[in-house]
């Protein structure tokens, strides 16, 4: 018998409770039709990528020669569409990045896995906050450490830093955050990535070695509070961001996103290089092509949000008047109510008999709530309200 990996095996045949009500939904709508089920598992955008996204794709086929716009970049990406990027962040948040501040990846994940490879050596162990994207649990092991999740505040989810405190040791190489939040939507204020900032300056200067803030920013363009999200390295030098055009810009397919490693950043030269070294070890080298110069002319733009607002103003309202309860998402596009009983797995299943699909929140490290993805057609929320209502009413009457 051939010898694999075990832990590949078991990753490859582990079950995504995402994954698996996702395709509940599918079999559903192939019995019934998928006008009769409602699926909200998927963090999909449904807004359609701006018209100018399109316009550039034609334009650079159009008039880019094929070898130069199908062919390898560098390895970190296209120096120009770098400096494109520099050019974006620095005009928006008044800082002075440069080219080789950046190393491009396919999205979010591949920024993810290089910074954590870069990062992490056997028994470093990084803290992040429940709830949280799943898949951390698994870059972080693969990189050769150990994810430990701080529990949430569940009346707001902003950080809860006596918690923070307690989990913080000098084993600790890094802190991963993610705001606006998947899956709560919740977005960080001011006052909490500034308490951030001076808990993880204090506490490496107590044990003698920086402590790395990974700023997961998927979502970061998607925002409907009026307060602008705070931009986390101007908080803390250490800071890595990992950003993914997939949610700003609807483009989740093409894998397109970046590395950002400040200069002021302690041992950047080392740090910037550990980060390209991973992306050649793991294989995350020249980024697609094309869509590097389609982002590259495309910085500052978004998918029309207020198709998201408006779907967040109409679900959350109307859950609540139904009695659910849920925090405020100011970002992303996701609503995390407590469930209707203590098990959200048996919530989402009786949900289920609705055609109504949710995600429960414990492989986000947050049992006894459930994730409701509303990035999909307004008049699907607008035929769901039923259903959610009819389930409530169902636990009110025991």
């Amino acid at each position: 018998m051939t010898q694999l990996s075990q832990r590949m095996v078991e990753l490859g045949t582990a079950k995504s409770e995402i994954r698996e009500a996702f395709a509940f939904a599918q079999a559903r709508a192939a019995e019934i039709g998928p006008e009769n089920v409602d699926d909200f598992s998927i963090g999909n955008p449904s807004v359609p990528a701006p018209d100018t996204v399109a316009q550039m794709v034609h334009q650079l086929v159009d008039t880019v020669d094929p070898i130069q716009l199908h062919g390898y970049t560098p390895a970190q990406g296209d120096g120009a569409v770098r400096q494109a990027l520099a050019d974006d962040l620095n005009r928006r948040y008044g800082t002075d990045y440069d080219p080789d501040c950046f190393y491009l990846t396919a999205g979010a994940a591949g920024a993810l896995c290089c910074v954590l490879s870069a990062l992490g050596c056997p028994g470093d162990v990084f803290l992040t906050f429940a709830p949280y994207f799943p898949e951390y649990k698994v870059f972080v092991e693969s990189a050769g450490g150990t994810l430990t999740a701080v529990p949430a505040n569940l009346e707001d989810f902003q950080i809860d830093f006596a918690a923070l405190e307690a989990a913080l040791s000098p084993k600790v190489k890094g802190v991963i955050i993610n705001s606006p939040n998947n899956p709560t939507g919740v977005v960080y204020s001011e006052a909490t990535i500034r308490k951030l900032a001076q808990m993880l300056t204090a506490k490496s200067q107590e044990y003698g070695h920086p402590i790395w803030l990974i700023s997961d920013e998927p979502y970061r363009e998607i925002v409907y509070q009026a307060e602008p999200l705070p931009w986390v390295p101007s908080y803390y030098t250490n800071t890595l961001v990992c950003y993914s055009y997939s949610k700003s810009l609807s483009l989740p397919g093409q894998r397109i996103g970046y590395v950002l490693v400040p200069r002021t950043a302690e041992d950047f030269d080392l740090v910037y290089a550990a980060v390209c070294g991973a992306g050649r070890a793991l294989g995350y080298v020249c980024a697609p092509s094309l869509f590097q110069l389609v982002v590259a002319n495309c910085t500052g733009q978004t998918a029309d949000i207020a198709v998201y607002r408006k779907n967040r103003d109409l679900l959350l309202t109307a859950l609540r008047e139904m009695g659910y309860t849920c925090a405020q998402p100011e970002g992303a596009f996701y609503l995390f109510p407590r469930s209707l009983e203590p098990d959200a797995k048996a919530f989402c299943r009786r949900a289920q008999k609705y055609d109504l699909v949710l995600v429960p929140g414990d492989s986000f490290g947050c049992p006894g709530h459930v994730r409701i993805s509303y990035c999909v057609p307004t008049e699907q929320i607008q035929r769901a309200l039923p259903k959610f209502r009819k389930l409530a009413e169902e636990y009110r009457q025991g």
